[in-house]
């Protein structure tokens, strides 16, 4: 690895009770919350907008620029909201932090709401996430004690409470406005756009949506300083990342690298395939986005990177696979996720993602034919651009690059059900 890391993000997690109060303040804790409250709420976007710090969660909207998006008077309450509903698949990045360093997004959350002007956050957990959740909510319950919550933080004259709620499961709530409705109480559907969260988010109020990640690098930036940020990483993506590498390699789990660092490099940090087996196919980033082959081994994997090899960063979940794998199954079991998961809202997605799985349920089976694939690619011709959120355009990425990298594994499946209908005219 050209620029290797020492570990920031998680560079408490295998310290002895890391999620405890006591062992996060004897490593640095809290200390770059003082240094943000004697600042003003302007340097501290204007900080976020030096280091460069772009958003964690997939997008990578330049975090400074969605802050400086909140209006600087209060006449109406301003809301911080943190988008901890990780449900992409392969996805595990931010249950881990919240399980191992939970002040660190608490601290983070607290400075964030200072920068904006807020004084009350909500942290919305995915539902199934049970375990990050009563951690994190200890960890609250810590930093009021402390005084690090509520009235007067820190003798500052700034209030904030942080409430943690706990979402009921659903893979749309991922998305910033349908994660709004939620915590509503209403069903998690997106919303229309405009109005944008910044000027209308929850209970119509300005508010800022920011993944658990993102949050978690503040207080290090507020420590280090913007210089620093970017010292890691590359020019337009920098900082660190935290990769989720899954499937078929030798030590999956979380890997702390920086932004643009390739999967041949990643793949030698957990120990290479397994078993030897070679590599086929993998995602950058989950598999709401179009798959790589082992051609793209030296593809950096940032924001610009991904996107100009004809993919996207997404979440860094990167799930590997080797020859082992039919790419037709996966994109069908991945299809069947997205079908499940469509809230219903939109038709394209909705009717869209049903036929694509009907579709491929049929070709792995066995019983499809070569005009299967024409019309695979007509339906995600129609969802692409058409729903109401980007649920529909991650539905048809496996299908499209799965299609353009690996054609003959789908004609395969037709061709043996033309010999088989044959033998039996015969």
């Amino acid at each position: 690895m050209a620029d290797p890391l020492t570990p920031v993000l998680t560079k408490r997690w295998l310290s002895p009770n890391s999620w405890r109060l006591s062992t996060y303040e004897q490593l640095e804790g809290y200390t770059a919350l003082r240094k943000a409250l004697s600042g003003t709420p302007e340097q501290l976007v204007q900080l976020v907008k030096d280091s460069g710090l772009r958003g964690r969660g997939g997008a990578g909207f330049p975090a400074g620029v969605k802050w400086s998006f909140m209006p600087p008077n209060e006449d109406k309450p301003h809301y911080l909201v943190i988008n901890a509903d990780e449900g992409e698949p392969g996805t595990c990045k931010d249950i881990p932090l919240m399980m191992a360093d939970p002040h660190s997004l608490v601290e983070g959350c607290i400075i964030a709401a200072y920068a904006m002007r807020s004084h009350h956050c909500f942290i919305y957990v995915r539902g199934e996430a049970l375990h990050p959740y009563r951690r994190l909510t200890a960890a609250v319950r810590e930093a009021y004690r402390a005084g690090y919550l509520g009235k007067d933080i820190l003798g500052s004259g700034f209030d904030l409470d942080i409430t943690v709620h706990a979402g009921a499961g659903a893979y749309i709530c991922g998305e910033e406005t349908a994660l709004l409705d939620s915590l509503e109480g209403r069903r998690g559907q997106p919303r229309l756009k405009p109005p944008f969260p910044a000027a209308a988010g929850l209970y119509a109020a300005p508010t800022t949506v920011n993944n658990v990640e993102t949050i978690a690098s503040v207080p290090f930036i507020v420590n280090g300083g913007a210089d620093w940020f970017r010292r890691m990483g590359r020019e337009k993506s920098p900082g660190p990342k935290i990769y989720s590498i899954s499937g078929h390699v030798e030590r999956p789990g979380q890997y702390e690298a920086p932004l643009g660092t390739t999967l041949r490099e990643l793949l030698e940090l957990c120990g290479g395939m397994k078993d030897g087996i070679p590599l086929k196919f993998w995602t950058p980033g989950g598999s709401s986005t179009p798959m790589f082959t082992a051609e793209h081994l030296d593809i950096p994997l940032d924001f610009e990177g991904a996107a100009e090899a004809g993919s996207m960063l997404g979440t860094t979940a990167v799930q590997v696979f080797n020859e082992t794998v039919s790419v037709p199954w996966a994109v069908m079991k991945w299809t069947k996720f997205y079908e499940h998961e469509s809230c219903g809202k939109c038709t394209p997605c909705r009717e869209g993602t049903y036929w694509l799985a009907q579709i491929l349920e049929r070709m792995v089976e066995g019983r499809g034919t070569a005009e299967d694939i024409d019309t695979l690619l007509d339906v995600c011709d129609n969802i692409l651009g058409r729903s109401f959120c980007a649920l529909g355009d991650g539905a048809v990425s496996p299908i499209t690059s799965g299609i353009k990298y690996f054609r003959d594994e789908f004609l395969a499946l037709c061709e043996s059900n033309k010999r088989e209908l044959v033998g039996a005219q015969a």
